[in-house]
Protein backbone atom coordinates (compact mmCIF):
# COMPACT_ATOMS: atom_id res chain seq x y z
CA UNK A 1 0.00 0.00 0.00
CA UNK A 2 2.84 2.37 0.80
CA UNK A 3 4.37 1.67 -2.61
CA UNK A 4 1.04 2.32 -4.37
CA UNK A 5 0.63 5.57 -2.45
CA UNK A 6 4.15 6.60 -3.43
CA UNK A 7 3.42 5.88 -7.12
CA UNK A 8 0.18 7.87 -7.03
CA UNK A 9 1.98 10.71 -5.26
CA UNK A 10 4.47 10.82 -8.13
CA UNK A 11 1.64 10.72 -10.70
CA UNK A 12 -0.24 13.43 -8.78
CA UNK A 13 2.85 15.61 -8.74
CA UNK A 14 3.14 15.22 -12.50
CA UNK A 15 -0.52 15.72 -13.47
CA UNK A 16 -0.83 18.76 -11.19
CA UNK A 17 2.68 19.99 -11.98
CA UNK A 18 3.69 23.02 -14.05
CA UNK A 19 2.71 21.48 -17.46
CA UNK A 20 -0.90 20.93 -16.32
CA UNK A 21 -1.19 24.33 -14.70
CA UNK A 22 0.21 25.96 -17.83
CA UNK A 23 -2.25 23.96 -19.94
CA UNK A 24 -5.24 24.99 -17.81
CA UNK A 25 -4.31 28.66 -17.79
CA UNK A 26 -3.12 28.53 -21.41
CA UNK A 27 -6.36 27.03 -22.75
CA UNK A 28 -8.42 29.54 -20.77
CA UNK A 29 -6.28 32.44 -21.98
CA UNK A 30 -6.45 31.19 -25.59
CA UNK A 31 -10.24 30.90 -25.41
CA UNK A 32 -10.54 34.32 -23.80
CA UNK A 33 -8.51 35.90 -26.61
CA UNK A 34 -10.42 33.95 -29.28
CA UNK A 35 -13.67 35.20 -27.77
CA UNK A 36 -12.25 38.74 -27.77
CA UNK A 37 -12.74 39.04 -23.99
CA UNK A 38 -16.47 38.41 -24.38
CA UNK A 39 -16.87 36.64 -20.98
CA UNK A 40 -15.59 39.79 -19.24
CA UNK A 41 -17.25 42.35 -21.48
CA UNK A 42 -20.61 40.53 -21.47
CA UNK A 43 -20.74 39.74 -17.75
CA UNK A 44 -23.99 41.70 -17.40
CA UNK A 45 -25.42 39.77 -20.35
CA UNK A 46 -24.61 36.54 -18.51
CA UNK A 47 -26.54 37.64 -15.42
CA UNK A 48 -29.52 38.60 -17.62
CA UNK A 49 -29.47 35.18 -19.27
CA UNK A 50 -29.35 33.63 -15.79
CA UNK A 51 -32.43 35.64 -14.73
CA UNK A 52 -34.32 34.71 -17.91
CA UNK A 53 -33.31 31.09 -17.44
CA UNK A 54 -35.63 30.61 -14.48
CA UNK A 55 -38.13 29.25 -17.00
CA UNK A 56 -37.72 27.01 -20.02
CA UNK A 57 -36.00 28.53 -23.05
CA UNK A 58 -36.30 25.48 -25.32
CA UNK A 59 -35.82 21.72 -25.37
CA UNK A 60 -34.16 20.01 -22.42
CA UNK A 61 -34.81 18.50 -19.00
CA UNK A 62 -34.44 21.41 -16.52
CA UNK A 63 -34.58 25.23 -16.82
CA UNK A 64 -31.22 26.93 -17.53
CA UNK A 65 -31.21 28.44 -14.02
CA UNK A 66 -31.64 24.99 -12.48
CA UNK A 67 -28.79 23.68 -14.64
CA UNK A 68 -26.48 26.34 -13.21
CA UNK A 69 -27.69 25.65 -9.66
CA UNK A 70 -26.93 21.94 -10.23
CA UNK A 71 -23.43 22.91 -11.36
CA UNK A 72 -22.98 25.26 -8.40
CA UNK A 73 -24.24 22.56 -6.06
CA UNK A 74 -21.25 20.50 -7.21
CA UNK A 75 -18.65 23.26 -7.44
CA UNK A 76 -19.51 25.33 -4.37
CA UNK A 77 -18.15 22.91 -1.81
CA UNK A 78 -15.20 22.17 0.42
CA UNK A 79 -12.92 23.95 -2.07
CA UNK A 80 -14.52 27.28 -1.17
CA UNK A 81 -13.78 26.81 2.53
CA UNK A 82 -10.97 24.29 2.97
CA UNK A 83 -9.42 24.71 -0.50
CA UNK A 84 -8.89 28.45 -0.22
CA UNK A 85 -7.41 28.06 3.25
CA UNK A 86 -5.07 25.31 2.04
CA UNK A 87 -3.92 27.45 -0.90
CA UNK A 88 -3.06 30.34 1.45
CA UNK A 89 -1.40 27.99 3.96
CA UNK A 90 0.85 26.44 1.29
CA UNK A 91 1.32 29.34 -1.10
CA UNK A 92 0.86 32.42 1.06
CA UNK A 93 -1.57 35.32 0.52
CA UNK A 94 -0.38 35.63 -3.10
CA UNK A 95 -2.11 32.34 -3.91
CA UNK A 96 -5.43 34.20 -3.78
CA UNK A 97 -4.32 36.39 -6.71
CA UNK A 98 -3.59 33.31 -8.81
CA UNK A 99 -6.98 31.86 -7.87
CA UNK A 100 -8.54 35.03 -9.29
CA UNK A 101 -6.52 34.69 -12.51
CA UNK A 102 -7.63 31.08 -12.83
CA UNK A 103 -11.25 32.15 -12.39
CA UNK A 104 -11.09 34.98 -14.93
CA UNK A 105 -9.70 32.80 -17.71
CA UNK A 106 -11.84 29.96 -16.35
CA UNK A 107 -14.93 31.95 -17.28
CA UNK A 108 -13.95 31.53 -20.93
CA UNK A 109 -13.29 27.83 -20.37
CA UNK A 110 -16.67 27.26 -18.68
CA UNK A 111 -18.40 29.25 -21.43
CA UNK A 112 -16.80 27.12 -24.16
CA UNK A 113 -17.64 23.87 -22.32
CA UNK A 114 -21.33 24.76 -22.05
CA UNK A 115 -21.55 26.01 -25.66
CA UNK A 116 -20.15 22.69 -26.92
CA UNK A 117 -22.29 20.67 -24.51
CA UNK A 118 -25.49 22.20 -25.89
CA UNK A 119 -24.29 22.19 -29.50
CA UNK A 120 -23.34 18.50 -29.36
CA UNK A 121 -25.91 16.65 -27.27
CA UNK A 122 -28.02 13.54 -27.69
CA UNK A 123 -31.44 12.42 -26.51
CA UNK A 124 -31.67 8.95 -24.96
CA UNK A 125 -34.55 6.49 -25.17
CA UNK A 126 -36.33 8.12 -22.23
CA UNK A 127 -36.11 11.60 -23.73
CA UNK A 128 -33.30 12.83 -21.45
CA UNK A 129 -30.77 15.20 -22.95
CA UNK A 130 -27.19 13.93 -22.66
CA UNK A 131 -24.04 15.93 -23.22
CA UNK A 132 -20.63 16.85 -21.92
CA UNK A 133 -17.02 16.20 -22.98
CA UNK A 134 -17.64 12.55 -23.95
CA UNK A 135 -20.37 13.64 -26.36
CA UNK A 136 -18.66 16.66 -27.88
CA UNK A 137 -15.55 14.56 -28.35
CA UNK A 138 -17.55 11.78 -30.01
CA UNK A 139 -19.81 13.99 -32.16
CA UNK A 140 -17.41 16.87 -32.77
CA UNK A 141 -14.07 15.13 -33.28
CA UNK A 142 -15.12 11.78 -34.77
CA UNK A 143 -14.28 8.09 -34.32
CA UNK A 144 -10.51 8.41 -34.06
CA UNK A 145 -10.99 10.38 -30.82
CA UNK A 146 -13.49 7.99 -29.22
CA UNK A 147 -10.79 6.59 -26.93
CA UNK A 148 -10.47 10.05 -25.40
CA UNK A 149 -14.22 10.26 -24.75
CA UNK A 150 -14.13 6.84 -23.09
CA UNK A 151 -11.13 7.84 -20.97
CA UNK A 152 -12.94 10.95 -19.75
CA UNK A 153 -16.03 8.93 -18.80
CA UNK A 154 -14.00 6.32 -16.91
CA UNK A 155 -12.08 8.99 -15.00
CA UNK A 156 -15.36 10.83 -14.35
CA UNK A 157 -17.07 7.82 -12.74
CA UNK A 158 -14.08 7.03 -10.55
CA UNK A 159 -13.40 10.63 -9.56
CA UNK A 160 -17.06 11.08 -8.67
CA UNK A 161 -16.95 8.39 -5.99
CA UNK A 162 -13.91 10.11 -4.54
CA UNK A 163 -14.17 13.87 -4.73
CA UNK A 164 -17.94 14.00 -5.20
CA UNK A 165 -19.02 11.36 -2.69
CA UNK A 166 -16.85 9.80 0.01
CA UNK A 167 -14.64 12.81 0.75
CA UNK A 168 -17.72 15.06 0.93
CA UNK A 169 -19.44 12.69 3.37
CA UNK A 170 -16.23 12.63 5.40
CA UNK A 171 -16.10 16.45 5.49
CA UNK A 172 -19.72 16.66 6.66
CA UNK A 173 -19.15 13.96 9.30
CA UNK A 174 -16.16 15.80 10.78
CA UNK A 175 -17.96 19.16 10.69
CA UNK A 176 -21.08 17.82 12.44
CA UNK A 177 -19.05 16.01 15.08
CA UNK A 178 -16.83 19.01 15.83
CA UNK A 179 -19.76 21.47 15.95
CA UNK A 180 -22.59 19.36 17.36
CA UNK A 181 -21.05 16.11 18.63
CA UNK A 182 -22.91 13.92 16.11
CA UNK A 183 -21.26 10.48 15.56
CA UNK A 184 -19.71 9.91 12.11
CA UNK A 185 -21.93 6.94 11.27
CA UNK A 186 -25.13 8.87 12.04
CA UNK A 187 -24.11 11.63 9.64
CA UNK A 188 -23.32 9.04 6.95
CA UNK A 189 -26.70 7.32 7.29
CA UNK A 190 -28.63 10.62 7.29
CA UNK A 191 -26.75 11.80 4.19
CA UNK A 192 -27.44 8.49 2.44
CA UNK A 193 -31.18 8.71 3.17
CA UNK A 194 -31.59 12.30 2.01
CA UNK A 195 -29.38 11.79 -1.03
CA UNK A 196 -31.29 8.63 -1.99
CA UNK A 197 -34.63 10.44 -1.78
CA UNK A 198 -33.35 13.15 -4.12
CA UNK A 199 -31.69 10.75 -6.57
CA UNK A 200 -34.97 8.85 -7.04
CA UNK A 201 -36.27 11.86 -8.94
CA UNK A 202 -33.27 12.07 -11.28
CA UNK A 203 -31.82 15.31 -12.58
CA UNK A 204 -35.15 17.17 -12.40
CA UNK A 205 -35.42 16.68 -8.63
CA UNK A 206 -31.70 17.38 -8.19
CA UNK A 207 -32.20 20.63 -10.09
CA UNK A 208 -35.17 21.59 -7.90
CA UNK A 209 -33.33 20.83 -4.66
CA UNK A 210 -30.19 22.63 -5.87
CA UNK A 211 -32.24 25.68 -6.89
CA UNK A 212 -33.59 25.84 -3.33
CA UNK A 213 -30.43 25.02 -1.35
CA UNK A 214 -27.62 26.69 -3.31
CA UNK A 215 -28.87 30.30 -2.99
CA UNK A 216 -29.72 29.68 0.69
CA UNK A 217 -26.31 28.31 1.61
CA UNK A 218 -24.51 30.98 -0.42
CA UNK A 219 -26.47 33.77 1.30
CA UNK A 220 -25.75 32.36 4.78
CA UNK A 221 -22.03 31.97 4.17
CA UNK A 222 -21.49 35.17 2.17
CA UNK A 223 -23.47 37.23 4.72
CA UNK A 224 -21.32 35.90 7.56
CA UNK A 225 -18.19 36.70 5.59
CA UNK A 226 -19.34 40.23 4.79
CA UNK A 227 -20.04 40.87 8.48
CA UNK A 228 -16.48 39.80 9.34
CA UNK A 229 -15.08 42.06 6.62
CA UNK A 230 -17.21 44.97 7.83
CA UNK A 231 -15.90 44.49 11.37
CA UNK A 232 -12.34 44.51 10.01
CA UNK A 233 -12.86 47.06 7.24
CA UNK A 234 -9.63 48.91 8.03
CA UNK A 235 -7.68 45.75 7.21
CA UNK A 236 -9.21 45.14 3.76
CA UNK A 237 -6.87 47.41 1.78
CA UNK A 238 -3.73 46.10 3.56
CA UNK A 239 -4.95 42.54 2.89
CA UNK A 240 -5.43 43.28 -0.81
CA UNK A 241 -1.97 44.86 -0.95
CA UNK A 242 -0.58 41.71 0.68
CA UNK A 243 -2.26 39.56 -1.99
CA UNK A 244 -0.93 41.55 -4.94
CA UNK A 245 2.60 42.06 -3.56
CA UNK A 246 3.11 38.46 -2.48
CA UNK A 247 1.74 37.09 -5.74
CA UNK A 248 5.06 38.18 -7.30
CA UNK A 249 7.41 38.15 -4.30
CA UNK A 250 8.37 35.30 -1.97
CA UNK A 251 6.24 35.17 1.18
CA UNK A 252 8.43 35.47 4.27
CA UNK A 253 8.00 33.14 7.23
CA UNK A 254 5.95 34.73 10.01
CA UNK A 255 4.15 33.39 13.06
CA UNK A 256 3.04 29.86 12.26
CA UNK A 257 3.55 30.35 8.50
CA UNK A 258 6.64 28.64 7.09
CA UNK A 259 7.03 30.93 4.09
CA UNK A 260 6.40 30.23 0.40
CA UNK A 261 7.96 30.88 -3.00
CA UNK A 262 6.26 32.62 -5.90
CA UNK A 263 6.15 29.23 -7.65
CA UNK A 264 4.24 27.79 -4.68
CA UNK A 265 1.77 30.70 -4.76
CA UNK A 266 1.11 30.07 -8.46
CA UNK A 267 0.92 26.27 -8.13
CA UNK A 268 -1.44 26.15 -5.17
CA UNK A 269 -3.47 29.14 -6.28
CA UNK A 270 -4.15 27.62 -9.70
CA UNK A 271 -4.62 24.04 -8.43
CA UNK A 272 -7.03 25.05 -5.64
CA UNK A 273 -8.77 27.46 -8.01
CA UNK A 274 -9.47 24.66 -10.46
CA UNK A 275 -10.51 22.39 -7.57
CA UNK A 276 -12.99 25.04 -6.47
CA UNK A 277 -14.60 26.18 -9.74
CA UNK A 278 -13.84 23.08 -11.88
CA UNK A 279 -13.25 25.18 -15.01
CA UNK A 280 -11.58 22.90 -17.54
CA UNK A 281 -12.40 19.76 -15.60
CA UNK A 282 -15.30 18.90 -17.92
CA UNK A 283 -17.84 18.21 -15.20
CA UNK A 284 -20.07 21.29 -15.48
CA UNK A 285 -21.04 20.87 -19.17
CA UNK A 286 -22.66 17.52 -18.29
CA UNK A 287 -25.32 19.39 -16.31
CA UNK A 288 -25.57 22.33 -18.71
CA UNK A 289 -26.37 19.90 -21.53
CA UNK A 290 -29.68 19.14 -19.78
CA UNK A 291 -30.78 22.79 -19.82
CA UNK A 292 -34.08 23.66 -21.49
CA UNK A 293 -32.44 25.88 -24.06
CA UNK A 294 -31.88 25.73 -27.81
CA UNK A 295 -29.18 28.41 -27.79
CA UNK A 296 -25.64 27.27 -26.91
CA UNK A 297 -24.34 30.83 -26.52
CA UNK A 298 -27.05 31.87 -24.06
CA UNK A 299 -26.38 28.77 -21.94
CA UNK A 300 -22.65 29.36 -22.19
CA UNK A 301 -23.21 32.84 -20.78
CA UNK A 302 -25.13 31.31 -17.86
CA UNK A 303 -22.30 28.82 -17.30
CA UNK A 304 -19.56 31.45 -17.08
CA UNK A 305 -21.48 33.20 -14.29
CA UNK A 306 -21.00 30.06 -12.20
CA UNK A 307 -17.22 30.53 -12.16
CA UNK A 308 -17.63 34.20 -11.24
CA UNK A 309 -19.94 33.36 -8.31
CA UNK A 310 -17.85 30.43 -7.10
CA UNK A 311 -14.38 31.98 -7.09
CA UNK A 312 -14.56 35.75 -7.53
CA UNK A 313 -17.30 36.07 -4.90
CA UNK A 314 -17.33 33.11 -2.48
CA UNK A 315 -13.65 32.11 -2.52
CA UNK A 316 -12.60 35.77 -2.29
CA UNK A 317 -14.70 36.24 0.83
CA UNK A 318 -13.11 33.19 2.46
CA UNK A 319 -9.61 34.34 1.54
CA UNK A 320 -10.11 37.93 2.67
CA UNK A 321 -11.65 36.83 5.99
CA UNK A 322 -8.56 34.67 6.62
CA UNK A 323 -6.27 37.62 5.82
CA UNK A 324 -8.06 40.50 7.56
CA UNK A 325 -8.40 38.54 10.81
CA UNK A 326 -4.69 37.67 10.76
CA UNK A 327 -5.45 33.95 11.03
CA UNK A 328 -3.44 33.09 7.91
CA UNK A 329 -0.11 32.85 9.76
CA UNK A 330 -1.48 30.94 12.77
CA UNK A 331 -0.25 27.55 11.54
CA UNK A 332 -3.74 26.12 11.00
CA UNK A 333 -4.80 24.85 7.58
CA UNK A 334 -7.87 23.63 5.71
CA UNK A 335 -11.35 24.09 7.17
CA UNK A 336 -9.81 24.60 10.62
CA UNK A 337 -8.10 27.78 9.37
CA UNK A 338 -11.34 29.15 7.90
CA UNK A 339 -13.21 28.28 11.09
CA UNK A 340 -10.56 29.96 13.24
CA UNK A 341 -10.75 33.13 11.13
CA UNK A 342 -14.55 33.39 11.35
CA UNK A 343 -14.59 32.51 15.05
CA UNK A 344 -11.97 35.15 15.93
CA UNK A 345 -14.18 37.86 14.44
CA UNK A 346 -17.55 36.40 15.51
CA UNK A 347 -16.95 34.53 18.80
CA UNK A 348 -19.50 31.83 19.46
CA UNK A 349 -21.01 32.21 15.99
CA UNK A 350 -18.21 32.13 13.41
CA UNK A 351 -17.32 28.47 13.77
CA UNK A 352 -20.98 27.52 13.32
CA UNK A 353 -21.22 29.56 10.11
CA UNK A 354 -18.28 27.61 8.71
CA UNK A 355 -19.61 24.27 9.99
CA UNK A 356 -23.11 24.82 8.57
CA UNK A 357 -21.68 26.16 5.33
CA UNK A 358 -19.38 23.16 5.02
CA UNK A 359 -22.24 20.72 5.68
CA UNK A 360 -24.57 22.30 3.14
CA UNK A 361 -21.81 22.79 0.55
CA UNK A 362 -20.58 19.21 0.86
CA UNK A 363 -24.08 17.69 0.81
CA UNK A 364 -25.09 19.54 -2.36
CA UNK A 365 -21.77 18.57 -3.92
CA UNK A 366 -22.79 14.90 -3.58
CA UNK A 367 -25.99 15.72 -5.48
CA UNK A 368 -24.29 17.60 -8.31
CA UNK A 369 -21.54 15.03 -8.75
CA UNK A 370 -24.10 12.21 -8.80
CA UNK A 371 -25.33 13.71 -12.08
CA UNK A 372 -21.81 13.79 -13.49
CA UNK A 373 -20.97 10.24 -12.44
CA UNK A 374 -24.30 8.84 -13.61
CA UNK A 375 -24.01 10.42 -17.05
CA UNK A 376 -20.47 9.09 -17.42
CA UNK A 377 -21.63 5.58 -16.39
CA UNK A 378 -24.57 5.84 -18.80
CA UNK A 379 -22.21 6.79 -21.62
CA UNK A 380 -20.04 3.74 -20.92
CA UNK A 381 -22.71 1.11 -20.19
CA UNK A 382 -26.03 2.49 -21.40
CA UNK A 383 -29.30 3.06 -19.53
CA UNK A 384 -28.90 -0.18 -17.55
CA UNK A 385 -26.12 1.48 -15.54
CA UNK A 386 -28.36 4.18 -14.02
CA UNK A 387 -30.05 2.25 -11.18
CA UNK A 388 -26.94 0.33 -10.04
CA UNK A 389 -24.96 3.56 -10.08
CA UNK A 390 -27.51 5.34 -7.86
CA UNK A 391 -27.55 2.44 -5.39
CA UNK A 392 -23.75 2.37 -5.18
CA UNK A 393 -23.65 6.15 -4.84
CA UNK A 394 -25.95 6.10 -1.82
CA UNK A 395 -24.17 3.13 -0.19
CA UNK A 396 -20.77 4.81 -0.54
CA UNK A 397 -21.78 7.81 1.60
CA UNK A 398 -21.83 6.07 5.04
CA UNK A 399 -18.53 4.37 4.16
CA UNK A 400 -16.98 7.72 3.35
CA UNK A 401 -18.29 9.25 6.57
CA UNK A 402 -16.46 6.76 8.82
CA UNK A 403 -13.34 6.01 6.74
CA UNK A 404 -9.84 7.47 6.80
CA UNK A 405 -9.63 9.07 3.37
CA UNK A 406 -6.12 10.45 2.92
CA UNK A 407 -5.48 7.91 0.15
CA UNK A 408 -8.89 8.54 -1.46
CA UNK A 409 -8.21 12.29 -1.46
CA UNK A 410 -4.93 11.68 -3.26
CA UNK A 411 -6.49 9.35 -5.85
CA UNK A 412 -9.49 11.64 -6.44
CA UNK A 413 -7.26 14.68 -6.89
CA UNK A 414 -5.21 12.73 -9.45
CA UNK A 415 -8.34 11.55 -11.29
CA UNK A 416 -9.60 15.14 -11.50
CA UNK A 417 -6.48 16.10 -13.43
CA UNK A 418 -6.84 13.05 -15.68
CA UNK A 419 -10.44 14.14 -16.43
CA UNK A 420 -9.22 17.58 -17.40
CA UNK A 421 -6.64 16.39 -19.95
CA UNK A 422 -9.01 15.00 -22.65
CA UNK A 423 -11.44 17.84 -22.04
CA UNK A 424 -8.81 20.56 -22.50
CA UNK A 425 -7.55 18.92 -25.71
CA UNK A 426 -11.13 18.79 -27.02
CA UNK A 427 -11.71 22.44 -26.16
CA UNK A 428 -8.64 23.45 -28.14
CA UNK A 429 -9.61 21.34 -31.17
CA UNK A 430 -13.24 22.49 -31.13
CA UNK A 431 -12.52 26.13 -30.30
CA UNK A 432 -13.27 27.30 -33.89
CA UNK A 433 -16.86 26.04 -33.39
CA UNK A 434 -17.16 28.05 -30.17
CA UNK A 435 -15.77 31.19 -31.80
CA UNK A 436 -18.07 30.85 -34.83
CA UNK A 437 -21.22 30.27 -32.78
CA UNK A 438 -20.38 33.26 -30.59
CA UNK A 439 -19.69 35.58 -33.54
CA UNK A 440 -22.91 34.52 -35.26
CA UNK A 441 -24.97 35.07 -32.12
CA UNK A 442 -23.77 38.61 -31.46
CA UNK A 443 -23.85 39.48 -35.16
CA UNK A 444 -27.60 38.92 -35.37
CA UNK A 445 -29.64 41.95 -36.46
CA UNK A 446 -30.34 44.28 -33.57
CA UNK A 447 -34.09 43.72 -33.84
CA UNK A 448 -33.67 39.95 -33.36
CA UNK A 449 -31.13 40.10 -30.55
CA UNK A 450 -32.60 43.10 -28.72
CA UNK A 451 -34.52 41.04 -26.11
CA UNK A 452 -31.33 39.26 -25.07
CA UNK A 453 -29.08 42.29 -25.02
CA UNK A 454 -31.44 44.97 -23.80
Amino acid sequence: MEQITAWINVLNGWVWGPPMLILILGVGFFLMLGLRLMPLIKLGFGFRMLWRGRVSQGNGDIPPYHALMTVLSATVGTGNIAGVATAIFLGGPGALFWMWCTALVGMATKYAEAVLALHYREVDGKGSHLGGPMYYIKLGLGKKWLWMATAFAVFGVLAGFGIGNTVQANSVAHATQDAFGVPFWVTGVVMAVFTGLVLLGGIKRIGDVSAALVPLMAIIYVSGGLVVLALNSEQILPALELVFVQAFNPTAATGGFAGATVAAAIQYGVARGVFSNEAGLGSAPIAHAAAQSNDPVAQGAVAMIGTFIDTIIICSITGLVILVTGAWDSGATGAALSSQAFESALPGVGSYIVAIGLMLFAYTTTLGWSVYGERCAQYLLGDRAILPFRVLWVLALPIGAIAQLDFIWLVADTLNALMALPNLVALLLLSPIVFRLTRDYFARPRLESAPEEA
